[in-house]
């Protein structure tokens, strides 16, 4: 029962963080809640691919195949609402940035060149590198898994706007 409610408040928070994000760019009133609905399915499916109970998956892995999900709904979600599937895309994969990865990669380069002893400042080379690497592969797996389905459907998804 955690498991399930844990699901839905990571959507819900998805919701709330897609419709914040697409305001932003001012879409149509109609795309709010097809923004809310894709960034909700799209980091729920992150979700349970980390969190599952039977094998967890990495979260680059999860983030591509999340980003996919996204990028799916948008092609197909994009010629209902009327909007270009990019309006629907980037506000729904902005609450899967991984901020937290990208701060401690900054938080490591910064004590990497304040540190001068040998230990430390391999060992903050490590984490610089790690969770830079970590940051980018995920924000490359999923511009990658968001733009594949439009270019894979792209007479429907360039429907949307004509």
């Amino acid at each position: 029962m955690t498991y399930l409610f844990n699901i839905l408040q990571d959507a819900f928070f998805a919701a709330i963080a897609g419709v914040g994000f697409a305001s932003i760019s001012n879409p149509p009133r109609q795309a709010y809640k097809y923004c809310a609905l894709i960034a909700a399915l799209g980091h729920a499916t992150r979700y349970v691919l980390t969190h599952n109970p039977y094998g967890e998956m990495h979260l680059i892995g999860a983030s591509i195949v999340a980003s996919l999900v996204v990028g799916v709904l948008t092609v197909f979600l994009a010629s209902r609402a009327k909007c270009p599937a990019e309006t629907f895309s980037f506000p729904a994969l902005l609450p899967m940035i991984p901020g937290m990865y990208a701060y401690r990669a900054i938080e490591a380069l910064l004590f990497c060149l304040t540190n001068a002893e040998e230990a430390a400042f391999n060992h903050y080379f490590y984490l610089l590198a790690y969770n830079g690497l970590t940051c980018a592969f995920i924000v490359l797996g999923m511009v990658t898994g968001a733009t594949v389905p439009i270019f894979l459907f792209k007479n429907t998804s360039f429907k949307a706007t004509r």
